[in-house]
């Protein structure tokens, strides 16, 4: 296993790769989850400046002592009279003149403030530079953290079938959850969880409410767990009580289909093409006009990222080590639906599911 000190060596690497590609002497990096991904920094009202030779982290004085445990390959510079009037003193000092910066990240108040600061020293804000783009594979590091928070969140899975009963309300499963998930863990939810039971599963993100689950019921939940900063998805639908032929129905065709794409998650594959072919799957069913949304995300530092698998992924060539949800459902208005996820590794043999919950229908208390 590689130490955090060698990832971030190897991704300083890839960022001064793209300043050289640029023509650029330094970027300033402010997107949080991007101070972690090139420094080891958890925190945020920070910036890094890295230029070919120098690596800078300026921060308050609230950060300082932490930045310099988990940014030993940075300067820590401490700022008290404004982030950006101190970045760009820094820059100065560091005689640069082209600047990148992360356009996404940055407000237009706050763009405007730093190119003022900037022009004011006579360096030039040149280019807005899409940097994300560098996490889409994950290294050895991060695929260790990401295996983690899926065991975390299949754990809580295991669990939270033996609390689901009729009477109890979404609130109460979501809440089940996300303590579960705590106690194993799990530093925040990947996001708002969603339950979604009876005829509220036609609404593919709808959050946990008062209602109370019934016999009969499907129950959706999709949640996640976040391990060192790096999130799990996962989608299980249950049945409370026993099935009926249509449930039965709908759950073997979202699940073929979640299954039959796997092997096509693999290196070279395009995002477009393996949405397509789960489309396909369900249209054999006259249930593909219920499929709405694209078959995934990609997951790391953030619960969504790029790539994508959807009818416009600009993804043309999948690549070893990202890791992608494999995600289809069926939502029918005034009826109910069902979704099963998967957080997946994209390998040259096909996809490999990190969460590893059972999936074949589980009928509770019948």
């Amino acid at each position: 296993m590689i130490s955090m000190m060698d990832a971030v060596k190897e991704r300083l690497h890839m960022l001064r790769d793209v300043l050289r590609a640029e023509k650029l002497d330094a970027v300033v990096v402010t997107k949080v989850v991007n101070l972690h991904y090139f420094s080891g920094f958890r925190g945020d009202d920070t910036a890094l400046v890295v230029t070919r030779k120098k690596a800078l982290l300026i921060t308050d004085n609230r950060y300082t002592e932490q930045a310099g445990q988990q940014a030993p390959l940075y300067k820590v510079v401490e700022q008290r009279h404004g982030l950006f009037k101190k970045t760009a003193k820094c820059l100065a000092r560091l005689g640069v003149k082209r600047v990148g910066f992360e356009g996404a990240a940055l407000s237009y108040d706050e763009y405007r403030q730093l190119k003022k600061l900037l022009s004011d020293r006579d360096i030039k804000l040149k280019e807005s530079l899409d940097l994300d783009i560098l996490r889409e594979v994950k290294d050895e590091l991060e695929l260790a953290k990401l295996r983690k928070a899926c065991e975390i969140a299949d754990a809580a899975f295991d669990d939270i079938v033996k609390f689901i009963k009729p009477g109890v309300t979404e609130l109460a499963v979501a809440a089940h959850l996300e303590n579960t998930m705590r106690e194993l863990g799990s530093e925040e939810p990947s996001f708002t969880t969603i339950v979604a039971s009876g005829i509220r599963g036609s609404m593919p993100h709808a959050t946990a409410t008062t209602a109370e689950i019934q016999a009969g019921d499907f129950v959706t939940m999709d949640y996640g767990a976040v391990y060192d900063g790096y999130h799990s998805d996962i989608t299980r639908t249950v049945c409370v009580g026993e099935a009926s032929d249509r449930q039965k129905e709908l759950y073997h065709a979202v699940l073929e289909t979640q299954q039959s794409v796997l092997p096509l998650i693999k290196t070279g594959a395009s995002g477009r093409e393996v949405h397509m072919a789960a489309a396909a799957n369900l249209e054999q069913y006259d249930l593909a006009q219920y499929f709405g949304h694209g078959l995934g995300h990609s997951v790391g530092l953030e619960i969504h990222e790029e790539p994508r698998l959807s009818p416009s992924s600009t993804c043309e060539s999948l690549l070893p080590g990202m890791v992608i949800t494999d995600e289809p459902g069926v939502y029918l208005p005034g009826y109910g639906g069902l979704r099963i996820e998967d957080s997946v590794l994209v390998t040259d043999d096909g996809g490999e599911p990190l969460t590893k919950s059972a999936k074949e229908l589980i009928e509770i208390g019948r």
